[in-house]
């Protein structure tokens, strides 16, 4: 007796055989116009014989031709997810909403909502600002941020609001040139990512934040080893502002990379200071120091070798207690950073493995708490300025930031989003639909760096004219005066707490004292820290 489910998952396959004879004999007999079904379903046939033959695909041998369906579906099931089946405050990362913001105040559109929150107010984790009955109104809207210390010959007085790292590789030099063109347009800053300075970061003339990484792009020695003469180099350009001591990333804390020499272009190559043809390694860790205390001496040395520029670093926290072997060092050499960057384990623009990007690196908001409280124990928060990077895209994204300790902030999925991208999450495919995280020429030309370009600054405007709404809304006269009070968080359905509560200011210089009654748990991390190892007490 016939096997029906044998005859069943063979069906489509026969049905193409058989379909592609009838249309043969019909081509014969009665018009030549037949060839053409003939071709489709010749085809569909040898397909499927291959289907049979092949070893590599179960589903494809049990259901030849009809199993493709499978592959096609699961190619599409993130843009049916977006498109059709997700809601509007589905984080997958980043909402339809918060999407739909950026792209709308980039366009210069209108970015009002009517007939209310679409929110879950009564769900924990909502978080809202606190307003005034004596509202503010606040005309100019160039909120800025002194940032350089007293050992910093060139301070910078940053924008509130800049475009955080993404380098030349990671996107195109089209998305690269837009971003710092913006960047000029507007008047804030644009790191550059470890990728160095290329020729669109010059192009386009803005602000630069030089990011150098464990790879020493636009710094490195033939041996991939820091060398201070071409770091002096490229440093003295006009166009960079602050150096930025690159530790680790929200995507993929603790893990370095590799860019295949089939992928290094020659622009690549002029850029980041290496050979084509080889494989260009970025290690996890930095060779040019290994303890915290060599680690002030290096930042010592680009402060000096950049002529007395702001230098920081940039961090998404891990251990605890190694941040504060850094907060010791500090003490101890006396040298200061002028800046320190937060990243959340929330961020990442490019790829990284999946347990990394899920399951490694401290989220923005307990990060961004524990290095403010740790600098105020220490007694130096009034020294070092913080930026905070992780999915901020709105102003009260922003306002959150500064109340919780930040003093300005850094977005890098926000402005990509501004240059057109659509959250299509293929950027590690070269094969970015919109030409933004991509080295296709073809792709990269759909990229308009004029229209582009002026959506940048026009995002960043309207986003700082929304945080100075709100900020007056809360009867303050500038951003930087959020405290944790004007924010208020639900913790369940009858339970808020109030910012102070859940993110407390901690006392200034309590890590100098013997008395743990206060920030018991900062006490016991910083009494295991050590300015002259990272490594963890014996």
């Amino acid at each position: 007796m016939p096997d029906l489910g044998s005859m069943t998952r063979y069906a489509t396959f026969a049905g193409a055989v058989l379909l592609s004879f009838v249309c043969l004999i019909a081509a014969l007999i009665w018009t030549g116009w037949m060839l053409i079904p003939f071709a489709f379903f010749a085809g569909l046939s040898l397909l499927g014989l291959h289907d049979v033959r092949q070893e590599h695909h179960s589903i494809l041998r049990n259901y030849p031709v009809l199993g493709h369906m499978r592959f096609l579906f699961e190619g599409i099931r993130p843009e049916i997810r977006q498109y059709l089946i997700e809601s509007d405050q589905d984080e997958e990362p980043f909402s339809r909403d918060a999407r739909s913001l950026v792209y709308q105040r980039a366009k210069g559109q209108e970015d009002k909502r009517p007939f209310g929150t679409r929110l879950r107010v009564y769900d924990a984790g909502y978080a809202w600002v606190t307003h005034s009955v004596a509202p503010i109104e606040i005309e100019d809207t160039d909120f800025r941020v002194k940032i350089g210390g007293d050992a910093c010959k060139q301070p910078y007085d940053a924008s509130l609001y800049n475009i955080s790292a993404m380098s030349f590789g990671s996107l195109s030099g089209n998305a690269i040139e837009a971003l710092n063109t913006g960047a000029k347009i507007g008047g804030f800053a644009h790191d550059t990512g470890e990728g160095s300075v290329s020729r669109y970061h010059k192009n386009g003339g803005g602000d630069l934040i030089y990011q150098v990484a464990s790879g020493y792009f636009g710094c490195r020695a033939e041996d991939g080893s820091f060398d201070p003469d071409k770091f002096r180099e490229t440093a003295a350009l006009d166009q960079i502002k602050m150096i930025e001591l690159k530790l680790s990333q929200g995507a993929k804390p603790g893990h370095g990379g590799m860019l295949p020499a089939s992928k290094i272009s020659p622009e690549i190559a002029e850029a980041r200071g290496v050979p084509m043809g080889k494989d260009c390694v970025s290690p996890a860790a930095h060779s040019a120091f290994s303890t915290p205390i060599e680690m002030m001496q290096f930042i010592g040395q680009l402060r000096e070798l950049s002529g007395g520029k702001p230098v920081g670093f940039k961090l998404c926290i891990g251990h605890r207690r190694e941040f504060m072997c850094m907060v010791k060092a500090m003490l101890e050499t006396k040298i200061i950073p002028d800046f320190i960057v937060v990243d959340g384990t929330e961020g990442g623009t490019g790829a990284a493995p999946v347990e990394f990007s899920n399951h490694i690196g401290m989220p923005m908001v307990e990060g961004l708490t524990f290095v403010h409280n740790t600098l105020r124990g220490a007694g130096i928060r009034d020294q070092v300025k913080i930026g905070a990077a992780g999915k901020v895209v709105s102003a009260f994204d922003i306002a959150r930031a500064l109340a919780l300790g930040a003093d300005w902030c850094n977005s890098a999925r926000g402005f990509m989003f501004a240059i057109g991208c659509i959250q299509a999450q293929a950027c590690h495919t070269n094969h970015c639909p919109v030409g933004v995280a991509t080295q296709d020429p073809i792709r990269s030309r759909a990229l308009d760096v004029t229209s582009k370009s002026e959506r940048v600054a026009r995002f960043h405007d309207n986003t700082l004219k929304a945080l100075g709404e709100i900020t007056g809304a809360a009867g303050l006269a500038h951003p930087g005066d959020f405290m944790p009070q004007h924010l208020m968080v639900r913790l369940g359905d009858k339970e808020m707490a109030e910012g102070s509560e859940a993110f407390p200011y901690l006392p200034e210089g309590f890590l100098l004292t013997k008395k743990t009654e206060v920030g018991a748990d900062y006490h016991k991390r910083w009494a295991r820290a050590d300015a002259a190892s990272f490594a963890p007490p014996q």
